[in-house]
């Protein structure tokens, strides 16, 4: 596996504490025409302190983002420790729809605010993601054609996954995604 998706080191280590299994994204300034698509299947994730800020938390999640600051990684390099495999999205197409995930992760009712009035069209992609954790940490170099504003990138080196583990256990991943798909199911009826 050498594709990866960008996010805030938070938000990754949110995902890798099974504290949350979804992910909003719009797409940076830097994605391909047309903006941002679910492009990949699976794929692993690449924690980026670019744009990630603590008022963009919520007040719950504002303590977790405290006790990462010490460990956050080295500009200079990366540490690779999950995949993903994305098991359910959708566009959403009204901010309400983004809102009532609320508690189903740690972003700050503001900043998804942010994120789904950027750009020319409205709307926001959510995704449910199924983590796994790598048998061990991978330090990646951080090099020019990682950086940047774009959620997907494909590192020059590969990724063995084989001997991953689920960060949550099946009982627990298929309640959290039970309460994902109410809120798409709710905001399909509304």
């Amino acid at each position: 596996m050498r594709t990866a998706f960008k996010d805030w080191a938070v938000i990754v280590e949110a995902l890798g504490a099974g504290k949350q299994i979804l992910i909003f994204r719009k797409g940076g300034i830097r994605e391909a025409r047309g903006g941002f698509k679910v492009e990949h299947e699976e794929f692993l994730l690449f924690p980026t302190l670019f744009h990630q800020q603590k008022n963009g938390l919520a007040e719950s999640a504002k303590g977790y983002y405290e006790g990462l600051e010490g460990s956050l990684h080295k500009p200079e390099e990366v540490p690779i420790q999950y995949w993903c495999k994305v098991v359910d999205w959708r566009i959403l197409e009204n901010e309400e729809d983004a809102l009532r995930f609320n508690g189903q992760h740690i972003w700050s009712e503001t900043v998804l605010k942010e994120r789904f009035d950027w750009g020319r069209d409205k709307g926001i992609y959510v995704m449910a993601l199924r983590v796994h954790r790598l048998p061990r940490p991978v330090l990646v170099p951080l090099i020019p054609s990682y950086a940047g504003c774009k959620s997907w990138i494909q590192l020059e080196q590969n990724f063995d996954t084989e001997g991953s583990m689920t960060v949550l256990g099946d009982e627990t991943f298929e309640l959290q995604l039970e309460s994902f798909r109410k809120v798409l199911e709710k905001s399909k009826r509304d």
